[in-house]
C-alpha cells in the first residue's frame, strides 16, 4: 500500500509544473505602474511564470514560444506584435475603439485580442438615461475616426427610448457645430475621441456646456475630474479580473475583442450640485446600470 501511494505522489508530481503557463507583458519601459500590475497578476496566478519585459529586450515576435501567454500594455507593444502574423497570441489593453479604428481599421488580426480602454457605450448611455431620466435627446460629437460609434450608439439608445442628435465636429477650433448641438440636445455624451475630447478642447466643451446649465457624460473618467458630470469606467482590478478569466482559457477561445463586465461610476459632486442634481451615489448607479447589462 505504501509502495502504491509513492508511486501515485510520484505520478501526480509533474502535474503542477506542467500545467503552468508562461505569461509575458510587453511595453515600452519598465515603470512603477507596469511594475504594480505584473506584481498584481503575479498574486492571482501564483502557479504562473508571470514577468515583464520591454519591446526593445525582446526579439521579433515569431521567434517567441508559440504557447507563450502574451499581454500588451501599451501602442508601442501593440506596434512589436503586428510587425508580423508569425507568433504567439496577444491580449492588447489600453486600446480605445478610435485608436484601434485609426490603426486597423475594419481588420481584426487572428492573433489579437483587444481589451477594450474606453466607456462601453450602452453603458454611458444608460447612466446618463440613469442620471437625467427627462432627457430625451442625447448631443453627440464626432470626428472622422469615430464617426462608426454611431450607429451602435443609435442602436443602444433605442430600447431605452432616448434620440441620438449627432454633429460633426471637423475643427474644434470652430465652435459653431458645438453651439448647433448644444441647442438641439438635453445632454452631452462624449466620445472617447482624443481629436475631440483633449486638454486644448476641456474649457471650451465644459464652459459651453454649462453655460446652457447642460450636462457632460463621459468621455471617460478623467474628464469628470475636469468638470464632465459621470462617466463609467474600469480601475486595474477589473482588469485584473479579466485577464484571470481568460488567461485560464486556451488562447483559441479567447474573444476578438471585449469590455470588462466589472465596473465603477464616478461622478463629480460640485458638477451636480451646480446643475442642481442630486448628489451621485457612485455605488447605486453602478449597481442599477449592471442590473441594465444585456445578457450575453
Amino acid at each position: 500500500m505504501a509502495l502504491l501511494l509513492r508511486l501515485l505522489l510520484l505520478c501526480l508530481w509533474p502535474m503542477g509544473p506542467l500545467s503552468a503557463n508562461e505569461i509575458l507583458l510587453v511595453g515600452a519601459e519598465d515603470q512603477p505602474g507596469i511594475r504594480s500590475f505584473v506584481a498584481a497578476l503575479e498574486s492571482r496566478r501564483p502557479h504562473d511564470h508571470v514577468h515583464f519585459q520591454t519591446t526593445a529586450d525582446l526579439p521579433r515576435p515569431g521567434k517567441l514560444r508559440a504557447d507563450l501567454r502574451l499581454i500588451l500594455l501599451d501602442n508601442a507593444a501593440l506596434e512589436w506584435r503586428l510587425g508580423e502574423t508569425a507568433g504567439p497570441p496577444a491580449m492588447a489593453m489600453r486600446v480605445s475603439r478610435v485608436q484601434a479604428e485609426q490603426r486597423l481599421g475594419k481588420s481584426r488580426p487572428a492573433f489579437l485580442t483587444l481589451l477594450w480602454s474606453d466607456p462601453q457605450l450602452g453603458r454611458q448611455l444608460r447612466l446618463a438615461h440613469y442620471l437625467l431620466p427627462q432627457a430625451q435627446r442625447i448631443g453627440v460629437l464626432y470626428a472622422e475616426h469615430s464617426s462608426f460609434l454611431l450607429e451602435e450608439l443609435r442602436n443602444a439608445a433605442r430600447p431605452l427610448g432616448l434620440e441620438i442628435v449627432a454633429q460633426d465636429w471637423p475643427d474644434p477650433r470652430d465652435s459653431r457645430p458645438l453651439q448647433h448641438l448644444l441647442a438641439n440636445s438635453d445632454v452631452l455624451l462624449g466620445l472617447d475621441d482624443p481629436d475631440l475630447y483633449n486638454s486644448k478642447t476641456a474649457k471650451n466643451l465644459l464652459l459651453s456646456s454649462y453655460g446652457r446649465q447642460m450636462a457632460l457624460i463621459g468621455p471617460n473618467a478623467g474628464f469628470v475630474r475636469a468638470g464632465a458630470l459621470a462617466s463609467t469606467f474600469s480601475d486595474q482590478d477589473d482588469w485584473l479580473a479579466v485577464l484571470d478569466q481568460l488567461l485560464d482559457q486556451p488562447p483559441a477561445r479567447w474573444p476578438r475583442s471585449l469590455y470588462p463586465t466589472r465596473f465603477g461610476v464616478s461622478g463629480n459632486q460640485q458638477v451636480a450640485r451646480a446643475l442642481g442634481l442630486e448628489p451621485i451615489d457612485p455605488n447605486a448607479a453602478a449597481k442599477a446600470l449592471a442590473e441594465g447589462e444585456p445578457t450575453p
